[in-house]
């Protein structure tokens, strides 16, 4: 799997938001990584409907489990400029 830049930076108050990407969501995506350029601070929502709009982001649900700097966030938890998102996938176990 591969880095993906969702957009290229072309302003210096531009930020990337560093988000990882596991399983089937690594696969829709086609990368385990991705920089989204962000406006920072943004909510934890506001950044998942913004990948929803990349290629491969319609398996994204609207609400996925989501850890912001390695603790699990609701959606309007708050990111900022630097913070690592981590997006995960549903799990089975038994």
């Amino acid at each position: 799997m591969r880095t993906t830049k969702l957009h290229d930076m072309t302003s210096p108050s531009a930020g990337t938001i560093t988000v990882l990407l596991f399983a089937s969501y690594a696969d829709a995506f086609g990368a385990r990584q991705v920089s989204a350029p962000i406006s920072a601070p943004c909510r934890v929502s506001d950044l998942v409907e913004a990948l929803r709009t990349l290629p491969g982001g319609a398996r994204l649900p609207a609400k996925p489990l989501v850890a912001v700097n390695r603790t699990w966030s609701g959606h309007d938890a708050s990111i900022a400029l630097g913070d690592e998102v981590a997006v995960i996938p549903p799990v089975a176990g038994g």
